[in-house]
């Protein structure tokens, strides 16, 4: 053994030692602090390894599995490296579904905020009945998604649906939102704005209140109006409420399924591929194919592209607020 590798060795055993040796002081001086982190440990073992069974082992199972072909109606399993990564190159549901998301994803967070912020602007302000809107606005939000679907599908209705009935009072001729390829997308796209607006205009809204007047009543001064207020003092402050909105909504949208499938591709009027988004695709080769290392591949590359958009909003966000 070289004279530089056990110099290495004696120093790595001087360092765990001193650092054991520290630890023991620092909870051996006061025996209330040991037992404090103790309690704390005891407590927490149990959460994690919950928390570990029930979040990160499904995780770590999903990327296993997608390197295998694995089909539920088979003994055999064998390992095939990245075929179904090279496979999902190559079709064309899997590529259609990805445009799909990705459309209603951007939509439905860039429309959900555009509507949510203004109206969290008007109703920081001293508006009668402000609390009153507020709650009407976030009623949606805790709806149930299966209700809210069922009840826009009714909507949507060609035949027997308020909007067309609406449309009919102008002469305007019957659409079926649901069916027609060029309109389903769009029409889930519009309900699922209207169910989570509320939800955004309430984190907005806490966001506001929490930025302090002393700094609007100095550029109210300085001789500032509501458009140079908004864009000098309130969207700057908000930086960190847009960002948890703009990651939670993405997310969130990324994993859309029970809408789609209850007003579309559920039911006997579902629009072929126009409507078919990662989450059902999953399902889909999942349950229906029996294809779960097929499955696995998509939920792999699902992820991959949730946690790259939430990478880049954070860069982003960071890099504006420096």
């Amino acid at each position: 053994m070289s004279v530089s590798k056990t110099r290495d060795m004696s120093g790595n055993v001087v360092g765990s030692r001193r650092l054991l040796n520290r630890l023991v002081k620092f909870l051996g001086k006061n025996p209330q602090r040991r037992a404090k982190y103790l309690f704390c440990y005891v407590m927490l073992t149990p959460v994690m390894l919950l928390f570990g069974y029930i979040r990160v082992y499904p995780i770590v199972r999903t990327f296993i599995l997608s390197f295998y072909k694995y089909d539920m109606m088979s003994k055999i399993h064998p390992f095939i490296g990245l075929l179904n990564y090279q496979a999902l190159l190559h079709d064309s549901d899997f590529i259609q579904a990805i445009q799909n998301t990705t459309i209603y994803a951007f939509a439905t967070v860039i429309l959900s905020i555009i509507l949510s912020l203004p109206l969290a602007i008007v109703l920081a302000g001293k508006i009668r009945f402000s609390p009153l809107y507020q709650t009407i606005f976030f009623l949606p939000f805790i709806t149930p998604m299966v209700a809210m679907a069922v009840a826009w599908k009714w909507i949507y209705d060609p035949t027997y649906g308020i909007l067309n009935y609406f449309l009919s009072i102008f002469h305007i001729s019957a659409v079926g939102w649901l069916v027609y390829p060029a309109t389903a997308l769009w029409a889930i796209i519009a309900m699922s704005v209207w169910k989570v607006i509320g939800y955004n205009m309430v984190l907005f809204l806490v966001g506001i209140k929490n930025i302090p007047a002393t700094y609007y009543e100095a550029a109210t001064l300085d001789g500032a109006n509501g458009l140079n207020l908004f864009r000098h003092i309130t969207f700057p402050l908000l930086r960190p409420m847009t960002l948890f909105v703009l990651v939670t909504s993405m997310i969130n949208a990324y994993n859309v399924f029970t809408q789609i499938y209850v007003m579309t591709l559920g039911s006997q009027s579902a629009p072929g591929s126009a409507v078919r988004v990662l989450v059902f695709e999953i399902y889909n080769n999942a349950f229906s194919f029996f294809k779960m290392g097929y499955a696995s591949a998509e939920a792999v590359v699902l992820t991959m592209i949730v946690l790259v958009l939430t990478i880049l909003q954070f860069r982003y966000f960071r890099t504006g607020e420096e």
